[in-house]
């Protein structure tokens, strides 16, 4: 490992350490290392790899991202529904998830340059955008119609992405170094200045300085005792969605080394409802993605013992599956059971439900569903514990659709809008509603699948200047020559996250972050540097 000076070095491969880098080989650095802990053949791309590579933003509908789309033709761009996403909408959105707690100017930045960033990275990083037809949209009378806002994908998803990112930093001058952990910072003896890293490569230890150090490097959702920690009990038991890299190194260090502030969400995360026989420490590089289990709107979920407790319809997924998944975490043996009949089960996404991906239980009749999902599978804590209250529930809620549907005769089930097919009715109300694509569960042949928690990232982060994404410590002043982006920002996201947010607010704050690395910006606008 060299002791030259870099001029900038970015801690941490993924989607926000790559716009960092770079962003700062366009702002004029010379020297840019990016440094990350896995090696390049395991898990490369930190998180982002493992993601479906979606994109929240604001557009103007759907001729404005037409010239960014690598998979739209002439004659499919006629069959596509497509409302325009606005600012009111995006902004509204995130409030009204993270229960109005989102820092108000993060929000406005992550919000009101959405667009540009798209378009900086598609025109000039290289990444490769689609229509995210296999996740936001149905085909409905011979219609695509997007739903939720986030139409944005990448090519191939997370794996594309880093593809993409890799190819542009190669043709940027960006030095990539695989296998090399940071274990802390280099600071000046007042430690107001960052001077560098410290880093690990197999048993080798080194200090690598730098005229500015960016910490892309992630949160702690893959340190089972932070975890624990913050998030509270059983926690330590929830299953790794991504790469078992992301230990919290880069939060401990700026904590540690230069009282970086605290801020977010430290008490909660991202987690999905996920395969419940996947490997609970690390994620899969070959399926990646495709082991989240996102059909619940479709169906029922109901906890081990019978219970439903969640209403599965009270939005679109993507504003509710980063929720739904910590209620798993709540329910007996922290495993659950998805329920569908005949008339759900041509519209599961196939990269998730297919049966080479997950194990199906299926039967003819409930009561047999109810004997099958009682006796051991692969998973053998997931069995279920009262076959009586299971058949109870989904009897309960059948008589529940039917009233509402007998009250209201011309309520059609539409899986691209907020449809009003119910279980609440003057006749019968369930305690607890599935407010919208209530269909009876009652056609054989049914499939039942077993979920638990996939943590994707924690919430808890760093402050950072929102203008230069300068890091600020405890005294809320500026830490000289240190800036992150990525999961280690905190304060955008509490309890809850609009889908497609993470990777659009990485980006963005990535790209600030290179900028103001290459140029020796602090939160002042200061230079730090001469």
């Amino acid at each position: 490992m060299s002791a030259q000076t870099w001029d900038v070095i970015v801690v941490g491969g993924g989607n926000a350490g790559f716009s960092a880098a770079i962003a700062a080989k366009q702002a004029g650095a010379s020297r840019v290392l990016l440094i990350e802990k896995s090696e390049e053949n395991t898990y490369p791309g930190g998180n982002s790899y493992f993601t479906a590579g979606a994109f929240r933003t604001v557009f103007q509908g759907l001729d404005d991202l037409l010239p960014i789309l690598h998979n739209v033709d002439a004659e499919t761009a006629k069959l596509i529904d497509m409302e325009p996403y606005k600012y009111e909408d995006f902004h509204g959105d995130l409030m009204r998830v993270t229960g109005g707690r989102a820092d108000p100017t993060l929000a406005k930045v992550l919000v009101g340059e959405s667009r540009a960033t798209i378009d900086w990275l598609a025109k000039q990083v290289g990444i490769r955008f689609r229509l995210s037809f296999n996740r936001q949209a149905y085909k409905v009378n011979g219609r695509f119609k997007f739903w939720g806002g986030m139409v944005l994908s990448t090519v191939d998803g997370g794996k594309g992405m880093i593809e993409d990112y890799t190819k542009a930093a190669k043709r940027y001058g960006v030095e990539v170094q695989y296998g090399t952990a940071m274990t802390g910072l280099v600071t000046s003896p007042a430690k107001a200045q960052v001077q560098g890293v410290h880093v690990k490569r197999g048993a080798i230890k080194a200090t690598l300085p730098a005229h500015a150090v960016i910490l892309t490097c992630g949160g702690f959702e893959s340190s089972a005792a932070m975890r624990a920690q913050y998030l509270g009990p059983n926690w330590d038991l929830a299953h790794v969605r991504g790469t078992p890299f992301n230990t919290g190194d880069g939060l401990v260090a700026a904590q540690r080394d230069v009282n970086a502030k605290a801020v977010g969400g430290w008490s909660s995360c991202h987690a999905t409802c996920w395969d419940a026989n996947t490997n609970p420490h690390q994620g899969d590089t070959v399926l990646t993605n495709q082991f989240t289990k996102s059909g619940y709107p479709l169906g029922l979920m109901l906890n081990l013992n019978g219970h439903r407790f969640v209403d599965e319809g009270m939005d679109f997924r993507n504003y509710t599956y980063a929720f739904f998944g910590k209620e798993i975490m709540k329910q007996p043996s922290g495993v659950v059971i998805q329920v569908w009949d005949s008339k759900s089960l041509p519209w599961l996404r196939e990269e998730e439900y297919s049966d080479d991906v997950v194990e199906k239980i299926t039967a003819d009749t409930l009561e047999e569903l109810a004997e099958k999902l009682a006796k051991p599978g692969r998973n053998t804590k997931a069995v279920l514990h009262d076959k009586k209250q299971f058949l109870n529930t989904i009897h309960e809620y059948n008589d529940a659709v039917k009233a509402h549907r007998m009250e209201n005769p011309n309520v059609k089930w539409d899986p691209s809008v907020k449809d009003g097919l119910s279980t609440q009715s003057s006749r019968k109300q369930l305690a607890l509603p599935k407010s919208n694509w209530a269909l009876t569960v009652e056609e054989g042949p049914f499939v039942a699948v077993k979920i638990t928690t996939g943590i994707t990232f924690t919430f808890g982060g760093i402050a950072v200047d929102p203008t230069t994404a300068n890091v600020i410590d405890t005294t809320s002043n500026p830490v000289q020559n240190l800036y992150a982006a990525g999961e280690m920002v905190g304060g955008v996201f509490y309890n809850n996250y609009p889908g497609g947010s993470g990777l659009m607010l990485g980006a963005i704050l990535g790209r600030k972050a290179g900028i103001s690395a290459a140029s020796g910006k602090n939160a002042s606008g200061t230079l730090s540097r001469l």
